[in-house]
């Protein structure tokens, strides 16, 4: 038997897209960086490896925090893992339209979590070690601290005094009366490729513009009719002044200058008939006169020769502060970069780290497409397009100042608000004196997470088991995929660090299709001492309508004969073989030759000449087409021959790095 060797650790291996990076040195089982810095800070992760196969270990984060003081003063002789704050905030006497930027840096182990306060209240955003706003007014004054803790013990820093002068900046900036977003990534195609960017690329763009204020509804996976209603929820919220954006992620294709989105159930090959026409959401949203309306829409823009359609749309009126931002040029593709089982597009990994930022929209956009022109990976493969008849100075951080609405205006922002009303917490007493709890929460707005854990039983019970079961039709859940012991096993990777620990998880998808209440049973067994027989309690639960079920999106949707389960591949997530020899092996398009682009998955567009008319569902299996994308092929490191731009790190190749075209626009006529 042969021993394992280490062969390397690598840092910065972000799941979301960052470079791995090899450590210097990182080849014994204890990795010592002697003296610390703050670029040390990142993830760690451990390869071990023997001859004929090699593992991973778990990630470790690294944080490195710089002391405002003496060097290494306040921390000398302090025991450790102590939790101590290094780092403490510090008062500011600023003017209304001024950015309010707050920091507190600690030391720990575990390392600390952050919760900031003002005024004896806990405040929104707030979780980080740096609490910011971008245009402060009066409401802003008054008496900030941040409390620091871990599993360990808590902390908090001393309370600072943030003063505000009411006198407004000398040159006003614009303001909005509102603002509004819809963000949409379809993934789970029924008879397309299936894509894994627009998970991540949704959810990451959801965190920040809620940081921005924008009221946010997050979909994924929804159909021709589901997006139509989506759509026309968003455009009834526009109005004068409004700051409204829209972004999609998925596939589509661009015939004649107009830009087609191709939702989950379009057939292939697609037709303009079966996708929702960008122009003819931009009509409405021109007549509405908004502030600033913004779509970026991530997608290829290559050509659907299926479809010779000319849509007859008329001229649209021209008018102001109208600003698309196109993933790709005509013609091309838009990638996406596959990691560790999650992925990002591309447009997105340059974007999000400068959306944030206080500039004019388009002068954003056009730094975020210097910075996709800067990077090998993408040059030459992808390129930002911008279009905007911006005529003022109009940014994505400009403050929300509220005007007198309608009735009707207000009744209609109630409705959206709806869209992220989660049930409350419960409690659940059953007869016997055991007690289970039961928590919700919204990974999109159309996904929810519930939790279940026992909190008490009587000591003259020496087992119990829960879960829940018996769900709505409409949601199609899979009894096999609920009760799991981690969020992971259930789909959902991306909020599992805020969900708490020790509680069997289930994830419920597409909540827009819920017709009815979401009604769902509690099962209990449980047994006594001395007793051989399982005793089993049950309890109905009513939660109502959660989130975006509450509009009603379903409206017209029109079941096909054969169920969507029966359409769709396995979960695109998943990957059967971790920390294996296999886990080198990729699905690849059966069209797509392993000998022609080696260890590149890239899917067709939904528009591509490759297509071919699907076979006819049994409903007792996936189509033959399908079931084809699902082959294994064995992955090679080897891309000379693909003209598809992938990492060139090998570490990055061996962790799991592939690049697929994945979405979709079209060439102009």
């Amino acid at each position: 038997m042969l021993d394992p060797d280490l062969d390397s650790a690598n840092r910065n291996g972000s799941i979301f897209g960052s470079p791995v990076v090899q450590v210097p040195h990182g080849n014994s089982p204890e990795l010592v960086l002697s003296p610390v810095s703050v670029k040390d800070s990142g993830f760690y992760i451990c390869r071990v490896n023997s001859e004929s196969s090699f593992m991973f270990s778990r990630w470790a984060r690294l944080e490195v925090r710089e002391l405002q003081d003496a060097p290494h003063g306040p921390l000398m002789g302090l025991p450790e893992n102590k939790l101590c704050i290094c780092n403490q905030p510090q008062p500011q006497n600023l003017t209304v339209g001024d950015a309010l930027v707050l920091e507190c840096g600690a030391v720990g182990n575990p390392i600390p979590n952050y919760q900031w306060f003002r005024n004896g209240s806990p405040l929104a955003n707030g979780s980080q070690n740096v609490y910011t706003v971008t245009y402060v007014d009066v409401g802003h004054q008054g008496t900030y601290w941040c409390h620091v803790f871990n599993d360990r013990e808590d902390e908090d820093s001393k309370k600072v005094e943030v003063i505000i002068d009411p006198r407004e900046e000398s040159s006003r900036r614009p303001v909005a009366t509102d603002k509004v977003a819809l963000l949409i990534g379809n993934m789970s195609y029924w008879n397309h490729p299936q894509l894994k960017a627009p998970m991540v690329d949704v959810y990451e763009l959801t965190s920040l513009l809620r940081q921005l204020d924008f009221k946010v509804v997050s979909l994924l996976d929804l159909t021709e009719s589901e997006m139509r209603n989506a759509v026309d929820e968003f455009l009834l919220l526009l109005d004068e002044g409004v700051y409204g954006l829209l972004y999609y992620a998925g596939h589509g294709y661009e015939n004649y200058g107009n830009s087609f989105l191709v939702p989950v159930d379009a057939p292939s090959p697609c037709h303009s008939a079966d996708c929702l026409c960008v122009q003819s959401i931009l009509r409405p949203m021109r007549e509405k006169q908004t502030g600033l309306s913004v779509l970026l829409l991530d997608m290829c823009r290559q050509r659907n020769e299926y479809d010779d359609t000319i849509p007859n749309l008329d001229a649209l009126k021209v008018t102001a502060n109208i600003v698309f931002g196109y993933a790709t040029c005509q013609g091309a593709e838009a990638f996406e970069i596959q990691q560790l089982g999650l992925a990002n597009g591309i447009f997105v990994k340059f974007l999000k780290d400068r959306l944030l930022e206080d500039k004019k929209v388009t002068v954003l956009l056009d730094e975020v497409a210097e910075d996709m022109g800067k990077c090998p990976l993408t040059k030459g493969k992808q390129a930002l397009e911008i279009r905007s008849s911006l005529s003022e100075q109009r940014a994505l951080t400009d403050p929300v100042q509220q005007s007198t609405s309608s009735a009707e205006s207000l009744a209609r922002n109630l409705q959206w608000a709806k869209a992220h009303e989660l049930p409350e917490s419960m409690s659940l007493e059953f007869q016997c004196g055991v007690e289970i709890q039961l928590g919700f929460a919204a990974e999109f707005s159309n996904v929810m997470i519930i939790y279940t854990q026992i909190v008490r039983k009587p000591p003259e019970i020496t087992a119990c088991r829960a879960h829940i079961t018996d769900f709505p039709l409409d949601l199609d859940v899979d009894p096999k995929e609920t009760n799991k012991g981690t969020p992971e096993e259930t789909g959902s990777y991306l909020v599992s660090k805020d969900l708490p620990k020790h509680c069997l998880y289930t994830r419920l998808s597409a909540l827009q299709k819920l017709r009815e209440h979401l009604i769902f049973t509690v099962c209990l067994h449980y047994e006594y001492s001395g007793m051989e027989d399982t005793m089993d309690e049950r309890k109905e639960i009513n939660i109502g309508k959660p989130l975006i079920a509450k509009l009603g999106l379903h409206r017209g949707f029109k079941p096909r004969n054969c169920p969507p389960t029966c359409c769709v591949p396995g979960y695109p997530f998943h990957n059967p073989v971790e920390s294996s020899p296999e886990a080198a092996e990729y699905y690849t398009p059966s069209h797509c030759h392993p000998s022609s682009c080696p260890g590149v998955h890239h899917p067709n567009c939904a528009c591509s000449t490759s297509i071919t008319q699907p076979g006819a569902c049994s409903c007792n299996g996936t189509s033959s087409t399908l079931a084809s994308r699902r082959e294994l092929q064995h992955y090679s490191p080897t891309v000379e021959k693909s003209n598809v731009p992938v990492e060139t790190s090998d570490d990055a190749v061996e962790l799991g790095f592939l690049l697929s075209g994945s979405l979709s626009f079209s060439e102009q006529q």
